[in-house]
C-alpha cells in the first residue's frame, strides 16, 4: 500500500512555528535551487492538492446520486400518471372512433322545444372541453416525462464523467506518490527529504494556501470595481459607430488595482506575450500567477480571466488548484456593467495594452 506525507512526526515543530510567527528558511524563501528537491516538493504539494480535487469530486457525485435517486423516484411517479392520461386519452379517442360523440351531436337536431336544446348544446360543450383538458393532460404528462428521461439521462452522463475524473486523479496522486517514494528510498538523506516534504505541506495548508486564497479573493473584488472605474476614466474608452473599444495600459492596470487593494503594492501586472502575468513577493511568500482573459456567454457573457499557471514560492501547483479558485473567485469583467446592450467582440493583449472590442447585441 502507497503511503502518503503524513504531518504528525512535525506536528509540534509547526505548532511552535505558528506561534512564533517563524517558518524554516526553506519554506518561506524561493524553492531550493536543487533541481531534484524542488520537483521533489512540486509533487508533494501536487499530491495534497489533487487529494482535495478527488475529496471535491467525491462530495459531488454524492450530491449527484442524491438528484438521480429523486428523479428516479420522480420518474415512476410521472409514468404511472402518464399510463393513466394516456388510457383515458384512449377512452376519448375510442368515443370518437366508434361513433358515441357523433351520434350525440345528431341529437341536437331531434329536440323541438329550445330549452331542450340548450341543455344538450351546453352538455355536449362540456363534453368535449373535458375531452379536450384529458387530451391536453396526457400531451402534458407526456412532454414532463420526456423532460425528466432527459435529464435523468443528462445527469448520468455526469456521473460517468466523474466518475472518470476520480479514476483518472487517483492515477495521477498514484503516480506522483510513486515518484516520491522512489526519490525519498534512493537519497542519501531520506529523513531531511521527508522532513521538508512534511513541512512544505503544512506550509503550504497553513500559511500559502491561505494568502494565494487573499490575493485571488483582492482580484475578484477588484474586477468587480472595474467597470465604475472605467466609467469615472472614460479616456480609456472610444465609441465608433456600433462599436466600443476600452484600450487599458498596463500602467494604469497596476494603478487602478493598487487603488482597490494595499495587497497589490507588492505585486506587479504585467502583459507578456498576450498573457498576463502577475508577480510578487510579500512577508516571504512568493506568487505567480499568469493567464489570459477569453470571451465566455455562460453563465453569463462577460471576458474571464483563465489562469494557465500558478506558482507559490517557486513550485508549480496543478490544474486542480486553479480549477478550484477559479470556480471559486469570480475573475470576471461584464462590459455589459459599463454600458448596457454590449457584448465582446474580441479582447487582446497588444503591444502593452489589453484591448476590449464592444458591439451594441442588438
Amino acid at each position: 500500500m502507497r503511503q502518503r506525507l503524513c504531518l504528525p512526526a512535525v506536528g509540534l515543530a509547526l505548532l511552535l512555528a505558528l506561534v512564533a510567527g517563524t517558518w524554516p528558511a526553506w519554506a518561506t524563501a524561493q524553492a531550493p535551487t536543487d533541481e531534484h528537491t524542488r520537483q521533489l516538493l512540486e509533487k508533494g504539494l501536487s499530491v495534497v492538492e489533487i487529494d482535495k480535487e478527488i475529496g471535491r469530486i467525491q462530495a459531488q457525485q454524492a450530491e449527484l446520486g442524491d438528484t438521480l435517486a429523486g428523479l428516479s423516484r420522480q420518474m415512476v411517479v410521472s409514468e404511472a400518471e402518464a399510463a393513466k392520461k394516456r388510457e383515458q386519452a384512449g377512452e376519448v379517442l375510442r368515443a370518437y372512433y366508434t361513433g358515441d360523440r357523433g351520434s350525440l351531436l345528431q341529437t341536437l337536431f331531434a329536440f323541438r322545444s329550445l330549452s331542450d336544446l340548450m341543455a344538450v348544446a351546453d352538455y355536449y360543450d362540456y363534453l368535449l372541453s373535458r375531452d379536450k383538458q384529458t387530451l391536453d393532460g396526457y400531451r402534458r404528462e407526456y412532454a414532463e416525462l420526456s423532460q425528466s428521461r432527459q435529464q435523468l439521462t443528462a445527469e448520468q452522463a455526469k456521473l460517468a464523467a466523474m466518475e472518470r475524473r476520480l479514476l483518472d486523479q487517483r492515477a495521477r496522486v498514484a503516480a506522483l506518490q510513486q515518484e516520491i517514494d522512489t526519490a525519498i528510498a534512493s537519497s542519501d538523506d531520506a529523513a531531511r527529504l521527508r522532513l521538508m516534504l512534511e513541512e512544505m505541506t503544512a506550509y503550504w495548508e497553513n500559511v500559502g494556501l491561505y494568502e494565494v486564497r487573499r490575493y485571488f479573493s483582492a482580484l475578484a473584488s477588484a474586477m468587480r470595481e472595474l467597470p465604475d472605474w472605467l466609467k469615472a476614466h472614460d479616456q480609456y474608452m472610444a465609441f465608433a459607430g456600433l462599436t466600443y473599444e476600452i484600450t487599458l495600459p498596463e500602467e494604469a492596470l497596476n494603478t487602478f488595482l493598487r487603488e482597490q487593494n494595499e495587497l497589490f503594492e507588492a505585486f506587479a501586472f504585467t502583459f507578456q506575450d498576450g498573457r498576463i502575468v502577475v508577480s510578487g513577493e510579500r512577508e516571504g511568500i512568493s506568487v505567480e500567477i499568469a493567464g489570459a482573459y477569453g470571451m465566455v456567454e455562460s453563465p453569463k457573457p462577460g471576458i474571464l480571466f483563465q489562469v494557465e499557471s500558478l506558482v507559490f514560492n517557486g513550485l508549480s501547483l496543478p490544474d486542480t488548484t486553479m480549477q478550484a479558485l477559479e470556480e471559486e473567485f469570480d475573475l470576471g469583467f461584464y462590459p455589459q456593467l459599463i454600458v448596457p446592450l454590449v457584448r465582446a467582440k474580441s479582447v487582446e493583449i497588444v503591444d502593452g495594452e489589453l484591448r476590449v472590442i464592444l458591439e451594441l447585441d442588438l
